[in-house]
């Protein structure tokens, strides 16, 4: 795991950006302690930081040149399979100067171009330069793992593993706003678009090659979804098939030259990754975040029924509400774009005690978008299949609208859940999508808008985003659709961003097993019966490790990576909402917001029906916290 920059310029203009290439690769210093390089010729420069996994030796340092010195790489990410494949290297007459995966994958490109990327199975974002050629082939992996920022104009393109390295660039920072539109009803922005209007991110499974003053653009990688051609596989061989390809897929992402642990919430997905990670690696290390003060979202005690099962040297973080707390300020500071999953906070905190033990973590991130494991899931179920409760839950929406909604206690959260669902039903398949994938409406976006704002939103060009995200959910909707759709909104941008973005504030790397593209293909292959049904969700994957678990880790509520941001904004950051990043006065002079909605937002927060508004105030928060950091 490192992280990557650089410039290709077109011209003197272009060139002129290259002097910035060290401070760009200096920003990056976080997802790469271990060492620091830069490369520069008249027309490319390169930088790298490195998080040394694998060949920790300086033969692994990059930028990584071929013997030939024609090619030269920069590298962010691992390959799992690179022993296979230097294997096959070998068998051609390459030699190697390294045990590094980086050459490897160098000498792959150098001996098969592009269709290289079909070969590798691991996440990646990297860039190779061809000196004689004067190209630039640029790649971000299947699933969107590891990021890639970019930009391209008539000079040059810039290119880095974050925005804040891009910035040291000195671009321009003109707001998009149909970004900041679409950033304050998910809490996220999706790709390709960015808060800036001239930077975009590379699309998961995409490509860039640069060459002549042109950037072709091209996707190497599409999950194959069809779904009026599922397996053939009967329910119990699916199982079988699934517990192969998560052992194989755990067994590869336990390849490293330094500690490996995993992460053990007491779910079932991080349980699974764990108990397989323990049969290949005896002495596993796992770690847990417990809450003190929280004790509905501690699961604590199934992590430690799962450790004491797998044998693994077990350590729980337990944590109070304050501890949380004082990590808020470093999480917002580290934040390059606004990004408002509240649960960040919680994996910052368990990546920075975990990398006091390891360098690499195993995570069970990306099952609930495969197989079906959130509560959306099941409100979309009842939506498809329909029936008299379902029914009556829609007729009675006026009763919930009326009711008092806070997620702070189970009644209340139930209002809540229930309003959202008869909501969602008058809606056709793409707007219940976008509704349930978010926390405020457009129209209430449209009010918290100045004029002057919403003036500078080009909505066509907004529409046209939104309308791409939803491009693939049909008219008449199955769970599959609505799974297709969380792989490649929600999990790139939200999910694997939040992990990556707070494991590498902290230097750790995370692999996520689940996301092993044959365990994706495979997921999207099985029919919706064998993830989920009115009884269950992730059906075949507790029922495929079922006897390998815990037997009390079924059969009860699931608890997502909860903060209590509602007793923060109560107490502890009432003066930060109220007298600094939400002050009447700046809001006002700032001319983004308007101020009476943001006080209706405030009156609303220290109410006794609060509903989701703590999402809306984080969103305001981290926004604003990171508008005075790099646009004031």
């Amino acid at each position: 795991m490192c992280g990557i920059t650089g410039v290709y310029a077109f011209n003197m203009v272009g060139r002129i950006s290259m002097i910035n290439v060290a401070n760009a690769t200096m920003a990056l210093d976080r997802r790469g302690p271990d060492f620091q390089d830069t490369y520069h010729d008249n027309i490319v420069a390169l930088g790298h930081r490195r998080l040394s996994i694998i060949d920790t030796s300086a033969s692994g340092h990059q930028p990584m040149t071929d013997k030939s010195g024609r090619y030269i790489i920069i590298f962010n990410g691992e390959i799992f399979n690179y022993k296979t494949l230097k294997e096959e290297l070998l068998n051609k007459g390459i030699q190697f100067s390294s045990g590094s995966d980086t050459e490897v994958l160098l000498y792959l490109y150098i001996t098969e171009g592009k269709s290289c990327l079909q070969k590798l199975n691991g996440f990646f974002a990297f860039a190779i330069y061809d000196k004689q050629e004067q190209s630039v082939f640029i790649a971000r992996d299947r699933m969107g793992i590891k990021p890639l920022y970019y930009v391209e104009d008539e000079n040059r393109v810039l290119f880095a593993s974050e925005m804040k390295s891009i910035l040291a660039y000195g671009i321009d920072k003109t707001i998009d706003y149909s970004a900041l539109y679409t950033y304050l009803q998910l809490n996220y922005i999706p790709a390709p678009k960015t808060i800036f209007r001239d930077v975009k991110k590379l699309l998961p499974g995409h490509t860039l090659f640069i060459k002549d003053g042109e950037v072709q653009k091209e996707c190497f990688y599409k999950i194959p979804y069809d779904k009026n051609k599922y397996t053939s596989l009967n329910y119990d061989e699916q199982k079988a098939r699934l517990s192969e390809l998560m052992e194989q897929s755990v067994q590869k992402r336990l390849v490293a030259d330094v500690p490996v642990g995993s992460f053990l919430s007491g779910g079932i997905d991080s349980s699974v990754i764990a108990t397989l990670a323990q049969r290949h690696k005896p002495d596993l290390h796992t770690f847990s975040i417990g809450y003190k003060d929280e004790k509905f979202f501690d699961e604590t005690e199934y992590a430690r029924l799962v450790a004491k099962k797998i044998g693994s040297d077990h350590t729980v973080f337990s944590l109070t509400n304050n501890d949380l707390y004082q990590h808020v300020n470093s999480i917002l500071n580290y934040i390059d774009e606004p990004f408002a999953d509240s649960s960040a906070i919680a994996v910052y905190i368990l990546s920075k005690e975990t990398r006091k033990h390891s360098v690499v973590a195993l995570s069970g991130d990306g099952a609930d978008e495969l197989f079906s494991g959130y509560n959306k899931h099941s409100a979309f179920l009842k939506m498809i299949t329909g029936g008299s409760t379902a029914r009556a839950v829609g007729a009675l929406t006026p009763l919930w609208g009326l009711l008092p909604k806070s997620r702070s206690n189970p009644l209340t959260n139930k209002f809540r859940q229930l309003h959202r669902f008869g909501k969602g039903m008058k809606l056709t398949s793409k707007e219940r999508y976008w509704q349930w994938a978010g926390f405020a409406a457009e129209t209430e976006v449209d009010k918290l808008l100045t004029p002057e704002s919403l003036l500078n939103l080009d909505r066509q060009n907004y529409l046209d985003f939104k309308n791409n995200i939803l491009r693939e959910i049909p008219a008449k909707e199955d769970i599959n659709d609505i799974l297709y759709a969380d792989v490649n909104l929600v999990l790139p941008d939200d999910m694997l961003t939040k992990v990556d973005r707070m494991s590498m504030a902290n230097s750790l790397e995370v692999r996520v097993p689940f996301l092993d593209h044959e365990v994706v293909e495979f997921a999207f292959s099985l029919p919706v019966s064998s993830k989920i049904n009115g009884q269950i969700r992730k059906r075949i994957v507790q029922d495929s490790f079922r006897d390998i678990l815990p037997a009390e880790l079924y059969n009860r509520p699931k608890k997502g990576f909860e903060v209590p941001l509602l007793k923060w904004f109560r107490k502890e950051m009432k003066s930060m909402i109220n007298d600094d990043l939400l002050r009447d006065d700046f809001i006002e002079q700032q001319g983004i917001f308007n101020v009476s909605e943001t006080k209706k937002l405030k009156r609303k927060l220290f109410s006794s029906n609060p509903g989701d508004v703590h999402a809306q105030i984080w969103a305001l928060i981290v926004f604003q916290w990171w508008w005075k950091k790099y646009c004031m």
